[in-house]
């Protein structure tokens, strides 16, 4: 997964409603108004933007609304592109988020002027996938008070700090750790913004719930209540800052107290004051789960269902379609079952504790090994399906959770990673197919590629969540289709699972946030139709709970690719290269699902037309 924070949210790329809300519907109160001594950021970017060529609006637009996020900057090594005038974080206060709101109506505004008409096809996709994402960050902005920013999960504010600082900002230079020590003394400004938006937040009558603020406490405090030396924002930078060539004793000694220093003085007091916050927001947390329960509840999650699928599938649809989708798979998942001679009257949750077992555990110290041996063999078999390739490399990484990618930087001095949970034994069935989605074929050859491609910048930096994870789930499916799972029937059990997940989620997401259902009774249709265990189903539940939507978008998209694949195999009939309808969809980066048969269109054409 990788993310782009703009605007006020979490636009994604790997990282974001029904009934009465018990309160009346508030509309966003205006932006503030411009400062007496000049026009607003936004005025400028009009005044700025008027007159240029299409090339030159795309490159200028883009810069000015990515340079409101310094993080993003930072995070895909982008300074050179777009260069920063300050060391800075993201700037979370109210004023600041609306006033880049107002910054991307201006652009749409001034891309309706451009006429789309009189472009080439390829350029006529650049408008077309530019003014999406365009018109999705605007129709966010009725809803700038009802993401959960503070939660648990990975795309919280504070979790996608920490893992800034710990994992991402660069510390290979003198002034590389400078910077460091810089942002570190801006986190407990940055966090006062957070807190003042849940506030806000609370006024507007949306209150994150009760079960998932418990956990997101626990995690802050655990970072408030540790030592400077045992807290992630130092021991990562202590780490590398040993590594600094040209630097003497001296000098590393001077960037280690300044750190130290800086943690005492804004890291701990930011967590401390997240803390108190997410204590006193139990007051007010309500007791169950659901986005249907706030104001403009029901309009929220059909947001929420379109920004993450990027098609206008009902939350009816959707729910219908992973019931139908569970059937199937729980259909192929009896007939390995019943050749491996499995009861009939297990469980789906003792069924796969049998595979787990029968399947072969692989110690912690050989987890990374194996992950590594699983990246290379799919290396080395790409060609069966691709003739375009990723030049960044992917490693494994260990992380505590696991299960995660994050892309290569553009300036190319960090591969792309998937981060793997390395610290206990593990069940082998499972990981080749992890493997194939984090990594090869799946986030990381889409990901590296679309990166790699002549097209606008934004198209190399946007992502999608419908396409870049039902890329990601297509790339499990294809390994399946390519053998590369080599009769193994408990690499197949793992991969069914996995498609299992998929396709509960469309029915739990839609079950929560639609159809009024309980936190008990998400957990226990996962545990029934996935197979995985309490804790794992609680963790499922508590995920779809505070991400209205995004759950649903691997299988949306994975199928939108098949079905557009099917089209293609029809319409070439037995002249239907796999190869270059790979080459097609990868070499157009990430795509709104609903402009994908665009994209597939002029693929079709051009090969028919080709002799």
């Amino acid at each position: 997964m990788r993310t782009l924070l703009l605007a006020g949210s979490l636009i994604l790329l790997i990282a974001s409603c029904g009934g009465d809300g018990g309160g009346t519907a508030t509309a966003p109160p205006p932006a503030p108004p411009a400062p007496p001594d000049g026009p607003s950021a936004s005025e400028q970017l009009a005044e700025d933007l008027q007159g240029l060529p299409l090339d030159e609006f795309y490159a200028e637009s883009f810069r000015a609304l990515i340079t409101r996020s310094p993080e993003t900057i930072v995070w895909e090594a982008l300074e050179s592109e777009f260069p920063l005038q300050d060391v800075a974080l993201d700037d979370l206060d109210d004023g600041y988020q609306r006033e880049t709101y107002s910054m991307y109506q201006v652009v749409l505004d001034s891309l309706s002027g451009y006429d789309r008409d009189a472009l080439s096809a390829e350029q006529q996709l650049d408008f077309d996938i530019y003014e999406y994402f365009l018109r999705d960050v605007v129709d966010e902005r009725n809803f700038i008070y009802h993401d959960f920013r503070a939660t648990f999960m990975s795309f919280s504010v504070q979790r996608r700090t920490e893992r800034f600082f710990a994992d991402i900002h660069p510390v290979a230079t003198r002034q590389d750790a400078e910077d460091y020590i810089a942002r570190l003394q801006l986190v407990d400004d940055k966090f006062g913004q957070l807190i003042d938006h849940l506030n806000r937040q609370r006024d507007a009558g949306i209150v994150e719930p009760a079960v998932t603020v418990n956990v997101a406490l626990n995690q802050v405090a655990a970072i408030a209540n540790s030592s400077t030396e045992s807290n992630p924002y130092f021991f990562s930078f202590a780490d590398k800052v040993r590594r600094i060539p040209g630097l003497d004793d001296a000098d590393r000694a001077d960037l280690l107290e300044r750190a130290r220093a800086a943690i005492t003085s804004s890291v701990t007091p930011a967590y401390e004051g997240l803390r108190n916050q997410l204590r006193n927001l139990l007051n007010n947390a309500p007791p169950i789960i659901g986005v249907s329960q706030y104001p403009r509840g029901d309009e929220w999650y059909a947001y929420a269902l379109r920004h993450h699928s990027t098609t206008d599938l009902t939350p009816a649809e959707v729910h219908q379609l992973g019931l139908d989708e569970l059937t199937r798979i729980h259909a192929e998942m009896r007939q390995i079952f019943d050749r491996l001679g499995y009861p009939q009257d297990e469980s789906l949750e003792q069924l796969y504790g049998r595979a787990a077992r029968d399947g072969g555990i692989i110690p912690a110290a050989d987890v990374k090994p194996t992950y590594e041996a699983i990246i290379a063999e799919a290396e080395s078999r790409l060609v069966e399906a691709f003739d375009i390739f990723p030049a960044a490399d992917v490693i494994v990484l260990p992380d505590p959770a696991g299960g995660f990618y994050i892309g290569p930087s553009f300036d190319g001095q960090r591969p792309g990673a998937f981060y793997a949970g390395t610290d206990v034994d593990q069940a082998y069935f499972s990981m080749p197919t992890l493997t194939y989605h984090e990594s090869i074929p799946g986030h990381h050859t889409q990901i590296a590629i679309a990166m790699e491609q002549d097209v606008p910048a934004f198209r190399k930096i946007i992502g999608f969540t419908g396409f870049v994870e039902g890329w990601a789930l297509y790339a499990e499916r294809l390994a399946h289709e390519l053998d590369w799972y080599e009769g193994d029937p408990y690499g197949e059990l793992g991969r069914l699972q996995f498609e299992a997940l998929r396709a509960a989620r469309l029915v739990m997401d839609t079950g929560i946030h639609s159809l009024g259902w309980s936190f008990d009774d998400a957990v226990q249709f996962n545990r029934a139709n996935v197979g995985t265990s309490l804790g794992s189903s609680q963790g499922a539940a508590a995920r779809y709970s505070v991400w209205p939507g995004q759950a649903t978008a691997y299988m949306i998209g994975m199928l939108e690719i098949l079905q557009q694949r099917q089209r293609a195999m029809n319409e070439h009939g037995p002249q239907f290269d796999l190869k270059a309808f790979h080459r097609a969809v990868l070499s157009n980066g990430a795509v709104p699902l609903a402009l994908l048969d665009d994209v597939v269109d002029r693929y079709i054409e051009e090969a028919l037309a080709s002799p």
